[in-house]
């Protein structure tokens, strides 16, 4: 029997539901039905699920895990390192922006603006193409990502994968993370201003040293403020690693693209590829809204 005075956050998901969230529901299962009708019977597509499974599933031809699955490898390797880039570098212009550094906040200001004001696709040609190739050389990284013999343990392999690939990773990582820290340095800024600025007073009233009180004080409120945008923003990364397929980057888009233009599978494929996405998302945001209950329960104690 359901219990009306629960509250509504406590109640099971299907309990939570109104009378419109099923409509809703309704209505776009009757879409993806019609798409699903109109792909077999107006446009003549032959579904052929069975095949695509096993080809998602088949090893390739020296033993390695399947193609596929070493796509979904690849891009959660890419996401993870890019969340980290993103994360330190947004924090850091984050900071730049909001405290009274006028050559850094310049800098961040510039370069957050940049960012934000040139298409996605666009800064990942010119980053690819032409900073890529020259960042490597200037930073030194020639003879370990293109003349590294390739020999590697097994916490090397989990953590960059093949050798062959490591350039591809690194141009990757960068690509993605350059592109988030602007946002997340955005949402670093206005956590910082959203503090009272009793908090800093009264911090500072206790006789502690600039240094401490940002970190004990200060910080901890801001991480619990932008936390839920910190959330979105870093499943919006997972998503937007899709784009570094079009600098032959061996994610999942990219895999999922090469084997549907070689298969002929090309709906099958391409709606395992949307259904991975789809379950990484999910799972992420799961997290994040498990981290933040523990986090409001812990703040309450």
């Amino acid at each position: 029997m359901i219990n009306h005075s629960t509250p509504l956050a406590k109640r099971p998901f299907y309990l939570r539901l109104n009378k419109l969230d099923f409509i809703l529901l309704f209505f776009l299962a009757c879409v993806c039905f019609v798409l699903y009708e109109r792909a077999a019977m107006g446009v003549q597509y032959q579904w052929e699920w069975e095949k695509a499974i096993q080809l998602v599933f088949t090893p390739r031809a020296n033993g390695d895990l399947p193609y596929f699955f070493q796509g979904v490898i690849a891009t959660l390797r890419l996401s993870l390192w890019g969340i980290f880039v993103a994360l330190i570098l947004g924090f850091l212009l984050g900071f730049a922006r909001y405290f009274s550094w006028p050559f850094f906040r310049v800098i961040a200001t510039l370069y957050v603006q940049l960012i934000r004001n040139v298409p996605p696709l666009v800064f990942v040609f010119i980053f690819y193409f032409f900073i890529a190739n020259q960042l490597i050389p200037a930073l030194g990284l020639t003879s370990l990502l293109r003349e590294h013999p390739g020999e590697i343990n097994g916490l090397q392999s989990l953590l960059f994968g093949p050798v062959r690939l490591w350039e591809n990773l690194l141009s990757g990582v960068l690509c993605v993370g350059l592109l988030s820290a602007a946002y997340v340095s955005e949402t670093v800024r206005s956590g910082l201003e959203n503090i009272p600025k009793g908090q800093w007073e009264a911090a500072k009233s206790l006789g502690l040293s600039p240094r401490v009180r940002f970190i004990k004080v200060i910080l901890p409120q801001v991480i619990t403020v932008i936390a839920p945008i910190l959330a979105g923003q870093t499943i919006s990364l997972v998503k937007d690693s899709s784009i570094v397929s079009l600098i032959s980057i061996q994610e999942l888009t990219f895999v999922g693209s090469e084997m549907a233009n070689s298969s002929g599978l090309v709906f099958e494929i391409w709606l395992l590829v949307g259904a991975v996405y789809f379950i990484l998302c999910t799972g992420l945001s799961l997290l994040f809204r498990s981290m933040e209950k523990t986090s409001h329960k812990h703040n309450l104690k």
